[in-house]
């Protein structure tokens, strides 16, 4: 019985991995699809996807995706200082030349729609490089 229990809680725990993921995969199909007018090359999408999935496993984002203009937006768990702050400090160490734009609580109906989502102003990007000091 605690064998079915323990496959139970893994499969959930596989499933909502997927279901977060699932911005970071339409994002990227979404801006690769539009090749002809990105801004980057489609392999910086590309590494943007997998930093992406791993931006989903900080502790304060509830869902992350990529957005045309390089940036990672992430929509917080918390919408607090202290806990955007530690958000962009975990953000900035894990990728210190990556560029981090949060989504406020109220615009999280923009995210719904992936082709609104991923151009997503980019006004106040919090860049990693620039906030160190290297940039």
């Amino acid at each position: 019985m605690s064998r079915l229990i323990a496959l139970a809680v893994l499969l959930t725990a596989a499933a909502t991995g997927q279901a977060r993921a699932e911005s970071c995969t339409k994002s990227r199909d979404f801006i690769l699809a539009s090749a002809s007018d990105l801004p980057q090359k489609p392999q910086a999408y590309r590494q943007l996807f997998r930093s992406c999935l791993e931006t989903l496993k900080l502790t304060n984002v509830q869902d992350a995706l990529i957005l045309k203009s390089g940036a990672i937006a992430v929509l917080p768990r918390r919408d607090t200082l202290m806990a955007t702050a530690a958000t962009l400090a975990q953000f900035c160490e894990h990728f210190p030349y990556a560029t981090l734009q949060f989504i406020a609580r109220k615009n999280q109906a923009q995210i719904a729609d992936i082709s609104r989502a991923v151009t997503i102003s980019s006004a106040r990007p919090n860049a990693c490089a620039k906030i160190k000091g290297g940039g």
